[in-house]
């Protein structure tokens, strides 16, 4: 057993941290023979590393098999993503405000900040996304 887990195993034990942390935390150490740097954790919370959104149809016309998607997007690519919008030209932003206006979604991605991203992957750290119409299934969540 390494460091790490009986670590973990006594935290649990003394009570510090609960089940599910404990499970969470050996998950991210098993991992791709996870090493520190695999798994962020700040005081007290796993910091997720991907956002996963799935996506179920039901077939489509002509085809057996249900549609699906599987999108895994590194929490890296975001935040990096995010910084980019800084290095959009004021007039092109302009019109990228103004096209989703059209579309009736006020967004201005030069607002969108750092801890907007912490409280949107907090938030989705404790909660999964499930969207069930009878047709199809949408599922967001955060990994580890």
């Amino acid at each position: 057993m390494t460091e790490n887990r009986k670590r973990i195993l006594e935290m649990l034990a003394a009570g510090k941290i609960s089940v599910d942390e404990a499970a969470l935390l050996l998950s991210a150490l098993g991992e791709e023979s996870a090493t520190a740097s695999d798994a962020k954790v700040t005081v007290g919370r796993l910091v997720p590393r991907f956002l996963r959104v799935v996506v179920n149809q039901p077939p489509s016309h002509g085809h057996d098999q249900p549609d699906k998607v599987n999108i895994r997007v590194p929490v890296a690519l975001i935040r990096a993503g995010m910084k980019f919008t800084s290095l959009i030209p004021e007039d092109a932003s302009r019109e990228v405000d103004k096209a989703l206006a059209e579309k009736g979604i006020k967004l201005n991605l030069k607002n969108i900040k750092e801890e907007d991203l912490e409280e949107l992957l907090t938030a989705l750290t404790d909660l999964e996304v499930d969207i069930d119409d009878g047709k199809g299934k949408v599922k967001i969540h955060a990994e580890y």
